[in-house]
């Protein structure tokens, strides 16, 4: 951000949970009045404890009007796919911007190798979590449509290194379920199921400790070799 707005007035973070994110940014920027948005109570208690000047409990788009032209930046991580209506929150978003304002946006990146690579043990599809999973090239089209100009996008460093480590866990949980799973059919006592488990996981220590290593070193280069699991977009508004 820092090349592109150094001193912003007011910035937006989305989906901002207790605010912690607003917190640490506040260490570079730290004249920047920081608000936040979020569904749950935690941003009401981030205002409480002074992370967030203003914290909003609901919907972007359901306080774009009361918002509108007041931000320098907007900020959504790792929140647009969790949103029924993505469409709806960008133009929340630049309604919510002034002229000259800035988006920035991380997501997973749902055409990195990792996600066909792994398949169904991909973490960040993440279902039913997630209910939408962009393309880079599409959200860039939508933000152009929208009256943005991009003016950054990164792949290396957004990347979450878990993708070797989840994809192992994921398949050692298919094969011996947690017992309180809602889903699971009849089957053995519940004894036996703990056990089964505690065993596999166990058994599996060697094989999670690997795949912790491997995410770790692959991280760096992920972004090169197209196997970032996530994406950043900074756009202006015009």
């Amino acid at each position: 951000m820092l090349p592109y707005a150094a001193a912003p007035g007011r910035w937006l973070d989305v989906g901002t949970g207790h605010g912690h994110f607003c917190e640490t940014a506040r260490e570079l920027f730290p004249d920047t009045a920081f608000d936040g948005l979020d569904l749950s109570e935690g941003v009401e208690l981030a205002q409480r404890h002074g992370r967030l000047v203003h914290g909003f409990r609901g919907t972007l788009p359901g306080r774009a009007a009361e918002l509108a032209g007041q931000y320098d930046v907007v900020s959504m991580f790792h929140y647009l796919e969790h949103s029924t209506e993505p469409q709806r929150e960008l133009t929340a978003a630049r309604q919510a911007l002034r002229p000259g304002g800035l988006l920035l946006i991380d997501v997973p990146d749902p055409q990195c190798r990792y996600a066909r690579l792994l398949g169904r043990w991909w973490l960040p599809w993440l279902q039913p979590q997630h209910l939408n999973l962009v393309p880079v090239a599409n959200l860039r089209e939508r933000l152009g449509e929208l009256g943005f100009t991009v003016v950054l996008e990164q792949h290396g460093s957004p990347h979450d290194p878990v993708d070797l480590l989840a994809a192992c866990w994921l398949l050692f949980d298919a094969v011996a379920p947690r017992e309180d799973a809602p889903w699971l059919p009849g089957g053995p006592p519940a004894g036996w199921r703990r056990a089964l488990r505690g065993a596999l996981f166990l058994a599996a220590a060697p094989v999670l400790l690997l795949a912790t290593l491997l995410d770790h070193l692959i991280a760096r280069f992920a972004g090169r070799a197209g196997l970032s699991n996530a994406y950043r977009l900074l756009a202006r508004r015009e």
